[in-house]
């Protein structure tokens, strides 16, 4: 019985499987696709940029765990264009790569900036690719996972905002100097860590994926009402809920403490002016 209630699951195989990729052509997408060809399956990456999903395409070719059998698609797709678009390429795309047994919605942007500072074109660009490009894909591909009974579907939450990889560094360029200076206070993590993680944990069933001492907490503090693959995990979720709080506290606080350095310091340089 014990065994049973500490038991981690195997994980699933992706050998001869299809597995989609929004976002693909860079980042932990691209990462998340090399280590899929890896692993067996056949790879379809979706993205706007078609010279960078070419170049991308060869190479997770040269990573296939099978070059002779696997298959390397990618489509050229505005994701949060249009629903009905959408569809109908995903459609298409399972009518020559077979059934999509994993999605893996890796694309988004972000455009930093104070509320007063940003654009309503902005916004509105970041809520078209970042939710409604997740939204569309997830649609398309639901209905059919749950007539067939599996399938896998994985979402990259906000801690992506503190990774390495090409988005960082072009959040960077508008992000406001608080915000980057918060974002410094947590380790940089590289995209092939993060997709290895996020690979291996989708196919693992577990709910959540994280990396470092950051994401943990996170997900801890957030686990709420979220399933559980153990009774290990829940355990070690509720008993450390509380104190991670606390811990969470004092992030908050050194947090608050650039912000107003920060507003002192704008502050100085107005009077000086």
């Amino acid at each position: 019985m014990i065994k049973q209630f500490f038991w981690n699951p195997r994980l699933k195989s992706v050998k001869n499987k299809h597995v989609v990729i929004t976002g693909g052509s860079s980042g932990i997408g691209k990462c998340v696709a090399i280590i899929a060809a890896r692993h067996g399956a056949n790879v379809t990456i979706i993205a706007r940029d078609v010279q960078r999903l070419e170049t991308v395409k060869n190479e997770i070719l040269h990573a296939c765990e099978n070059k002779d059998v696997q298959r390397v698609e990618y489509l050229s797709l505005d994701i949060g264009a249009n629903y009905e678009n959408v569809e109908k390429a995903l459609a298409d795309l399972e009518k020559t790569m077979g059934p999509i047994y994993m999605l893996v919605n890796c694309a988004g942007v972000a455009i930093c900036g104070k509320i007063e500072d940003t654009t309503v074109d902005s916004l509105d660009k970041m809520i078209h690719i970042n939710l409604l490009g997740t939204y569309y894909c997830i649609k398309a591909v639901v209905q059919r996972m749950k007539a067939s009974r599996e399938g896998a579907i994985v979402v990259t939450s906000s801690q992506a905002a503190f990774l390495d990889t090409p988005g960082f560094a072009v959040e960077e360029l508008s992000k406001p100097l608080e915000t980057r200076l918060i974002s410094q206070t947590s380790t940089l993590v590289r995209p092939e860590v993060v997709a290895d993680k996020l690979f291996k944990d989708a196919l693992a069933g577990k709910f959540f994926s994280s990396v470092g001492l950051e994401g943990f907490i996170l997900t801890t503090l957030c686990s709420g009402m979220s399933p559980f693959k153990s009774i290990s995990e829940l355990f070690l979720q509720a008993s450390l809920m509380g104190l991670l709080r606390i811990v969470s506290a004092f992030y908050l606080i050194s947090f608050e403490k650039i912000i107003l350095n920060c507003m002192r310091t704008r502050d100085k340089n107005k009077k000086s002016e």
